[in-house]
């Protein structure tokens, strides 16, 4: 049977929503670029074939379309499972409507139940993490004066105790007060760093993920990272040092997780040495997506992928609030900086963890992608 140019239906490629044409045969006759991004396919791998092989084994769908081409009826169904081969479950709300269009008898409209959840978890985060970028930054503030008075005031204590007899033990006091002022400023330093201006350019994504993987590499070389990449995206417009360190921060947080669940003289070994887990970094183009209350046509998703133990279940939902760690002497500003850095860029991020999976996800706008 011949196939619809896809042009013929490219007003459905305008909607937010993702829609699928079936002809009588329930095979694909056109997909946009919603339902592209929702299922993670191509519309030009799946004109033609079976809406089942796409979506899998749903009985409930399945019922649902042979009543609509039998009696021509409209369905909608809520909370439907669609289990897919090596994909996490999707829960999806669906609209069937009969058509007679150029050979397409059905269209699907499909809309994930989480979208309103999601959005609206967005803002949350986003209004939380401004009172966060307030609080933090006055905090440091008013503990970045004081500290800069103790630690004068421990080195003129030094300089007097030169001339006592037991100078040399009383020294190490003060030399503890002074390596701990400093430590206390590089905290305030790096609360406080995150406020300052972006400078923005055109920069490569995939150069910023090669320069983070030769650092993760050079540190924890037990760590391999593995790349999955679309080669094919654009560039987008950003700071590439804050860009450098948000994901850097993310890496690094999941190479000490890893590194700390598989100790060296117990990991499996393979022909590169020990080899203690694994982080992917894999980039892909969406489309038709909301970031920051915008609609942009076309936007990045990166993903963070770790196999280490997770995040724990008492700090998930707090994870990019200041001062919370999952590691023991961590400062728990790495995520935070990282959350900062990211919304700055318009962008989004947010996390999945289990044991042996934990994902966290960077959606950020593309150069011209805006609708």
């Amino acid at each position: 049977m011949r196939q619809a140019e896809p042009s013929a239906f490219s007003g459905l490629d305008l909607l937010s929503s993702a829609t699928i044409l079936l002809d009588d045969r329930q095979l694909v006759r056109h997909m946009n670029p919603a339902a592209e991004n929702l299922f993670a396919v191509s519309q030009r791998g799946w004109l033609g074939r079976p809406l089942a092989k796409l979506l899998g084994d749903s009985s409930v769908l399945s019922g649902a379309l042979d009543n609509a081409l039998k009696n021509n009826w409209s369905y909608t169904g809520h909370d439907i499972v669609i289990v897919r081969d090596g994909a996490e479950p999707l829960h999806l709300d669906c609209t069937v409507t009969p058509v007679e269009a150029d050979g397409a008898r059905m269209l699907l409209e499909f809309r994930p139940i989480d979208h309103q959840l999601r959005a609206s978890r967005e803002e949350r985060a986003a209004m939380q993490q401004q009172a966060n970028r307030e609080l933090i930054r006055n905090l440091a503030h008013e503990i970045k004066n004081p500290l800069g008075g103790i630690r004068g005031s421990a080195q003129l204590l030094e300089r007097e105790l030169g001339m006592l007899e037991n100078a040399p033990a009383l020294r190490e006091y003060t030399q503890v007060i002074i390596k701990e002022a400093d430590r206390l400023q590089d905290l305030m330093q790096r609360l406080l760093s995150s406020h300052r201006a972006m400078q923005p350019a055109l920069v490569s994504i995939h150069e910023i993920l090669e320069r983070v993987r030769r650092l993760i590499h050079a540190e924890y070389p037990g760590v391999r990272v593995r790349r999955d990449y679309d080669t094919s995206l654009p560039d987008l417009t950003g700071d590439r040092e804050q860009l450098i360190q948000a994901i850097l921060n993310i890496a690094r947080n999941a190479a000490q997780a890893i590194v700390a669940a598989n100790p060296a003289d117990s990991a499996p070994r393979g022909p590169g040495g020990t080899v203690q887990g694994e982080i992917v970094f894999r980039t892909r183009a969406i489309r038709q997506v909301t970031l920051a209350k915008r609609r942009y046509r076309l936007a990045l998703e990166l993903q963070v992928i770790d196999n280490g133990p997770g995040i724990a279940e008492a700090i998930r939902d707090k994870i990019f609030y200041p001062l919370v760690s999952g590691r023991e002497g961590g400062s728990g500003l790495g995520l935070t900086l990282a959350q900062s850095f990211i919304q700055q860029h318009q962008g989004s991020i947010d996390v999945e963890s289990r044991r042996g999976r934990t994902c966290f996800t960077i959606r950020l706008p593309l150069a011209n992608g805006k609708e």
